[in-house]
């Protein structure tokens, strides 16, 4: 009995150091340099992470949304990188800022010319997209990232509410509304302000009171001064008459 308690023992503390040692994936995700306002344009990084010790990330796709379409996306030239912008027409014309829009980017592939993204590294690939859509909450972008082996990782899963998170969720960009951002805005802009205000005031009174407090001390130096010459003037004009 006793050694089949031990031995019981040794197997969940083992489970328990393999789950603990198993490494902590991260996935594909997209975050803005800023805020993505509502109806404006932003830089978006969409982040590659390596999940591999054995292979290199070589290939990423990134799938743009079509119920949201993006009539500019202009990506950042990378350094060890190809970059490939695909247009498409849309199924349905999508009105945007008082224009019809027929076609739309909806995929950019970025294909590396060395040795792309390497075990224990993560590269970031910049976009700036627009005009954001004033109707959603959020964008999702699917994602295949390809490694130096031809393994594919899909990440494609959408996030439901409620739910936890999925195994390969896909890229989901926050949007935020303009009205939020200017008043967020509004208040920090008045908040520096008021600090610099402050500081000028304070800076301005220092700067008084060591000017009023130098003049002083310049003409009690000066009061004295002439007080001494009178005296000696004094002096030596009693010792002419007394010489006379």
């Amino acid at each position: 009995m006793k050694t089949s308690r031990i031995a019981a023992a040794a197997a969940v503390a083992g489970s328990a150091v393999l789950v603990l040692s198993s490494p902590a994936f991260a996935h594909v995700s997209v975050q803005p340099e800023g805020a993505a306002v509502k109806g404006g344009y932003a830089v978006v990084d969409f982040k590659v992470p390596n999940e591999r010790d054995d292979a290199s990330t070589t290939k990423l796709e990134v799938a743009f949304p079509t119920e949201h379409p993006l009539a500019s996306v202009m990506p950042e030239p990378i350094s060890g990188w190809t970059v490939k912008v695909t247009k498409s027409k849309l199924a349905k014309p999508a009105e945007m800022h008082g224009e019809t829009i027929t076609e739309a980017v909806t995929k950019v592939t970025w294909t590396a010319t060395g040795k792309g993204v390497e075990p224990g590294y993560f590269q970031k690939f910049p976009v700036s997209v627009g005009m954001l859509p004033t109707d959603a909450d959020q964008l999702v972008f699917k994602a295949l990232q390809t490694y130096s082996d031809k393994d594919v990782v899909r990440w494609i899963e959408v996030q439901k509410d409620g739910e936890e998170e999925p195994e390969n969720p896909a890229p989901t960009l926050t949007l935020t509304s303009a009205s939020a951002s200017a008043s967020g805005a509004t208040a920090e802009d008045a908040s520096d302000k008021a600090a610099k205000t402050e500081t000028t005031a304070a800076d301005s009174t220092s700067s008084s009171a060591g000017s009023s407090d130098t003049t002083a001390r310049v003409l009690g130096v000066v009061g004295i001064a002439v007080g001494a010459a009178g005296v000696a003037y004094g002096v030596l004009a009693g010792r002419r008459r007394t010489t006379v």
